[in-house]
């Protein structure tokens, strides 16, 4: 053979060693408490099927999250997809060439305009995460304790709180476990549970984008009229009970009712030893529509740097597929797939919250597009003046003028 075809044949069998060698695309996440879920079910899932693409899940700590990745852009650090966060954080690390645009990505048909909203240019014309999933808002109950005393699920606003009456009338229970010392729970699991029902969803959402309504009117006031009645029935020492303080206190059966986003669902089975059961808001009259908020609370994307983005869109469309929702909706239940076909959930409380999504209208929480992008932060604001009315420091008049003020101060529509 001669030395020339043997440098041929060398070259060959070294450039498809080259061709046919793994490609590892490294995931950036806040979610740490997934990192089994991921290792054990998600990337085997998508290995199986795509043979020459590793995946390395590599979460931090999610309060430390935006300032790493921040950092780890900036450096060119980053891993090839990025785990988003719902709207203005995500938006400015697209308007700022860290996302690529995902407009050609063939899986984006899979979800609809409310699902990409919150990983999208105001436009509606750029999409730069894949939607992966939602919590949806509403209340988590001790199935036990309702029995013992003989009480239903309300459905109206006066049955519960002729429920919350007769749990506080026994005395052996805290009638809801909640705290206002980290503020944030009482605008998330206040505020945003039971306020779509006072300004319709959607309705009353947009038109506080487009100037249309202010947070001062009585759609909006009104659901502050309600949570300052809330303080009566949260135990004694709300005030300086934190989150993981309320977690225990239902967990450990000493409250009948938690205000509640879905992501308690898998926490909450392995702490309780009693059986569960949820209800939605409730609404003013029977018959009414009832809303929900149901959350866009994940997104994923490709890092526009990334060195393999053919490898990363195979990963996206394989997030965007039936295939990924079915093992993500069972494997975190409690977290919802955004994508339009339906998925089977077999836990049966998460399935309850799911199930909402048919009897109710679905909503985001009303803060989190735009609205929080000047200064007085909108999102910050209301987790004060929720825990303000709440502790009975703060009126419902005074807090929704005060956060119609702030607004109003940098937002042009509300001017």
């Amino acid at each position: 053979m001669t030395k020339t075809l043997k440098g041929a044949l060398l070259l060959s069998v070294l450039g498809t060693g080259a061709w046919a060698q793994d490609v590892t695309l490294t995931i950036e996440s806040w979610r740490n408490d997934d990192l089994k879920i991921w290792q054990d079910e998600i990337i085997p899932a998508f290995e199986a099927e795509h043979p020459g693409i590793k995946l390395n899940f590599t979460p931090s700590a999610p309060a430390e999250y935006n300032a790493i990745l921040n950092s780890k852009l900036d450096a060119g650090s980053a891993g090839d997809i990025i785990t988003c966060r719902p709207f203005d954080a995500s938006l400015a690390l697209y308007e700022g060439g860290k996302l690529a645009d995902l407009s050609d990505l063939e899986g984006m048909s899979n979800f609809s305009d409310v699902a990409k909203s919150a990983w999208v240019t105001d436009d509606g014309e750029h999409p730069f995460c894949v939607p992966m999933g939602a919590v949806i808002h509403g209340f988590i109950y001790n199935k036990e304790i309702f029995e013992e005393l003989g009480l239903e699920e309300p459905t109206t606003v006066a049955e519960f709180y002729d429920v919350l009456d007769k749990i506080k009338e026994d005395g052996t229970y805290t009638p809801m476990a909640m705290g206002t010392n980290d503020q944030w729970e009482a605008a998330t699991m206040g505020y945003q549970n039971i306020g779509p029902t006072y300004w319709k969803g959607e309705e009353g959402r947009t038109a506080l984008i487009s100037g249309d309504a202010k947070l001062n009117d009585p759609q909006f006031t009104e659901v502050f009229t309600e949570l300052a009645k809330w303080g009566d029935y949260l135990g004694d020492g709300f005030e300086a009970q934190t989150y993981p303080d309320s977690q225990n206190v239902f967990t450990l059966g000493r409250a009948a009712i938690y205000p509640a986003g879905s992501w308690e669902v898998s926490g909450f089975n392995n702490l309780a030893d009693f059986e569960m059961g949820a209800f939605p808001p409730p609404v003013a009259a029977e018959g009414d529509t009832c809303y929900i908020s149901d959350h866009t609370d994940i997104g994923i994307g490709m890092n526009a740097a990334t060195e393999h983005p053919e490898e990363a869109k195979t990963f996206l469309n394989w997030v965007a597929s039936p295939e990924f929702s079915k093992i993500f909706a069972n494997a975190l239940p409690g977290f919802y797939p955004l994508a339009s076909e339906p998925v089977e959930i077999t836990d049966p409380l998460a399935a309850e919250f799911a199930s909402w999504r048919d009897q109710c209208e679905s909503t985001i929480r009303s803060s989190y597009q735009i609205l929080s992008r000047g200064t007085p932060n909108l999102e910050n604001e209301l987790w004060n003046a929720s825990a303000a009315v709440i502790k009975g420091t703060e009126t419902p008049e005074e807090a929704a003028n005060r956060l119609q003020e702030g607004l109003a101060s940098w937002y042009e529509n509300q001017q």
